[in-house]
């Protein structure tokens, strides 16, 4: 295999762990992990919110820290590199999302969708620099009434929970790790 293939190929990985970053940084609401998937001057537009990742990652972090519990995951991720340096990277999303509105209820939500981003490579490393998020589907759930221990039960402990209480960020420590994922 000749050397610009390979470089693409490592290219592709690390656009993938990136939005993989990303899935995580909502999901726990993890400021860093969150702050890692955009370049600090990139733009975001996710229809209720538009303007700079930094807004919209105080904004994410303020909706999702709040929330009960939210599930995000993308599929068929196509990149296009226009460039050795930019990609257009087409992700498609689905994301469950439960929270309260502004009358206290519990709404769940079925969102699909997908992310319409621009990549560059700065200094060796793939981030966000511009994103447009589009929706293809939404569909308003009813939320499942008790409390999550209850409704899951004994066997499928431990259940998911923001940073830092998710059980994901204990496990480099236990052997003397350290690092965190």
């Amino acid at each position: 295999m000749d050397q610009a293939k390979l470089t693409e190929l490592l290219d592709r990985e690390a656009i993938r762990d990136c939005l993989y970053r990303y899935c995580r940084g909502i999901d726990r609401a993890d400021e860093s992990a969150l702050r890692s998937a955009y370049w600090p001057d990139a733009h975001d537009n996710h229809g209720t919110y538009c303007g700079s990742a930094e807004g919209f990652v105080e904004f994410a972090l303020s909706v999702f820290k709040t929330r009960p519990r939210n599930v995000h995951q993308v599929t068929n991720i196509l990149i296009d590199f226009t460039r050795p340096t930019r990609a257009l990277v087409e992700s498609y999303f689905t994301a469950l999302q439960r929270g309260t509105d502004e009358d206290q209820q519990t709404r769940q939500l079925l969102l699909c969708g997908r992310y319409c981003d621009l990549f560059e490579k700065r200094e060796g490393e793939w981030r966000i620099a511009e994103r447009t998020v589009v929706y293809d589907w939404l569909e308003e759930q009813t939320a499942p009434a008790g409390c999550e221990a209850d409704r899951f039960g004994p066997p499928r402990q431990t259940i998911g929970a923001p940073y830092p209480d998710d059980p994901v960020y204990r496990l480099g420590t236990r052997r003397g790790g350290g690092k965190r994922l």
